[in-house]
């Protein structure tokens, strides 16, 4: 259902900016693979790129499948005048994203991929090199996430200074609270590889999938004065109950399961996080930390996955590292040129 929806050329608002072709390799009237052509018209245009885009890759362990594939979604690409091939993304960044090369032990969270260890090796032999790797951090529940005593004594002298609060997100209200975290996520993460600020119309279409499986208590902002100046979302590791139902069919009584097991879940994916410039090295971040530490004690929770972050994203992983936390998955963007001539 969720690959449908964001292979819908026609109710998924990310297509006002793109298109996309399918592909599927077949031995035999037996699939064997597929993939899918991107072009991101929006991603060239704020980047002044010719990058095309390949996502929902899915493989045999055979190379010559794969390499039929990738030669069919780049043919496409060239044809309408792009001279490099970047992904797997499904279908933009704001989504699934990266192939999986470090922590195939760990269960993927929400919203990430998980692939078998031999797809790297495919894109490698089909002329396909890293471009980019992202990060995911592991942040335990219960007594595991409390925070050194340090960055407790400067949280709560940083908290007493400040003017600085926390305010849940007010369901009632629930578009004009994605309203308002629009406009900072797009200031947040402007100038970052990769990012294309999403339409409102774009962030609206995943803003209201996610509303079903937030927790209440993580999705929150951080205001000084009433300005927003932060925020934080945390989504229920629905994955969690989707594992138990081993038919991966939703026949009613598995939707019963689902909507029964899912405020069960107290492990999630910390989704979106942002701080306006001005205030990331003022410390803030590490008042953010302590908010999530004390709302997660609060509720008794498991733990959560902060994914995905950049590899040079050091706004984020400098605090992560000081707090004593190491990546335990990463993903990699791969990208190959096309056209020699023209990049």
């Amino acid at each position: 259902m969720m690959v449908r929806g964001d292979l819908d050329d026609r109710g998924n608002p990310f297509y006002g900016g793109a298109t996309r072709a399918l592909f599927i390799a077949e031995r035999g009237g037996r699939p064997v693979g597929r993939v899918t052509a991107i072009e991101n018209r929006r991603h060239n245009e704020v980047h002044g790129d010719r990058v095309g885009f390949f996502g929902f890759f899915e493989c045999i362990d055979d190379q010559e499948a794969c390499d039929a594939l990738m030669a069919s979604a780049e043919g496409w690409l060239v044809g309408r005048g792009l001279d490099r091939a970047r992904g797997p993304v499904n279908p933009s960044m704001h989504h699934e994203c990266g192939l999986l090369v470090e922590g195939f032990e760990h269960a993927p969270a929400i919203m990430t991929p998980w692939s078998p260890p031999y797809y790297q090796s495919l894109l490698d032999r089909s002329g396909y090199v890293g471009e980019r790797d992202l990060l995911g951090y592991y942040l335990p529940g219960g007594d595991k996430m409390r925070l050194p005593d340090r960055i407790l004594r400067v949280a709560e002298r940083k908290l007493q200074r400040t003017k600085l609060v926390f305010r849940e997100w007010d369901f009632g209200t629930f578009e004009q609270e994605a309203h308002n975290v629009h406009t900072l996520y797009c200031e947040a993460w402007s100038g970052n590889w990769g990012f294309v600020p999403p339409t409102w119309e774009e962030f609206w279409h995943i803003a209201k999938d996610l509303k079903s499986v937030l927790h209440p208590k993580f999705a929150f902002v951080a205001e000084v004065e009433g300005e927003t100046v932060g925020f934080v979302v945390i989504a229920r590791d629905l994955n969690r109950v989707l594992r138990r139902i081993r038919s991966g069919r939703l026949w009613p009584w598995n939707i019963v399961r689902l909507f029964l097991g899912l405020p069960k879940v107290l492990s999630g994916r910390l989704v979106m996080l942002g701080l306006k410039r001005e205030y990331r090295n003022r410390g803030f971040f590490s008042l953010v930390m302590y908010e999530i530490a004390r709302r997660a004690a609060e509720i008794g929770a498991e733990g959560a996955e902060a994914s995905w972050i950049l590899e040079d994203n050091q706004a984020l992983i400098s605090p992560l590292k000081a707090l004593g936390f190491e990546p335990y998955k990463r993903w990699r963007i791969y990208e190959k040129v096309l056209n020699p001539d023209r990049t």
